[in-house]
């Protein structure tokens, strides 16, 4: 995996639930390596969506490991990713990005896009990044481009890898709510649980919160 030296990181509030969850974890793996963070304020967006993931009056949907089986019906996935889809939030996020990007100078924007999930998300997808690719070599004058060096792992892969390279995974957080532990029924938390489990690894995160033993 190529080596890429970060100089800004980015976490974004668009009023979903899990917000002050993602500043907080953002604020410690950032504190970690040393990055500079900013927090984007996109206040905005929450009032255009009626996704579970902002409407706390709509249930998220809650999901389990048959549910997202590769023997399991396809359009439970697809329903899922409709009721937390928010319009375009990938390609405002990106291209803000590589507004920071182009007045720094620096020619990436890295994203944590993985194979697993761009089955049902297509703004995961290798083909979103190649034609948002296209997009900024128009719209930014020194042509950045965004770098995906999860795009074909799936996340037992990434978790195997994260603890390869002792990343803070304590401070990872994955859950669509924004409650002191995580929900453990969400399909970003069924997923991760299934990527620790398949990987043979306690979630350093529970661990952390006193819901796993070390």
């Amino acid at each position: 995996m190529e080596h890429t030296e970060v100089k800004l990181a980015l976490v974004f509030d668009y009023g979903q639930r899990s917000a002050s969850r993602e500043i907080e974890c953002a604020k410690k793996i950032s504190e970690h390596f040393g990055f500079e963070l900013k927090v984007v304020d996109l206040g905005w967006l929450a009032g255009i969506t009626g996704t579970s993931l902002v409407n706390t009056s709509s249930d998220v949907p809650e999901m389990s490991l048959e549910k997202i089986s590769e023997e399991a019906d396809p359009s439970i996935c697809v329903e899922s990713a409709k009721s937390v889809w928010v319009p375009n939030r990938n390609g405002v996020m990106i291209n803000i990005a590589a507004s920071f990007a182009e007045s720094m100078g620096l020619d990436n924007v890295i994203v944590g896009f993985n194979k697993e999930e761009a089955v049902t998300f297509p703004d995961n997808s290798q083909d979103f990044i190649d034609a948002i690719d296209n997009s900024l070599s128009y719209s930014t004058l020194n042509k950045v481009k965004v770098m995906s060096p999860l795009i074909g792992l799936d996340k037992k892969q990434i978790v195997s890898k994260a603890m390869e390279v002792n990343a803070p995974l304590e401070f990872s957080w994955s859950c669509y709510h924004g409650e002191d532990i995580p929900c453990d029924t969400c399909e970003s938390c069924v997923r991760r649980k299934r990527a620790f489990d398949e990987a043979g690894v306690a979630d350093p995160l529970l661990v952390r919160l006193g819901v796993l033993p070390e």
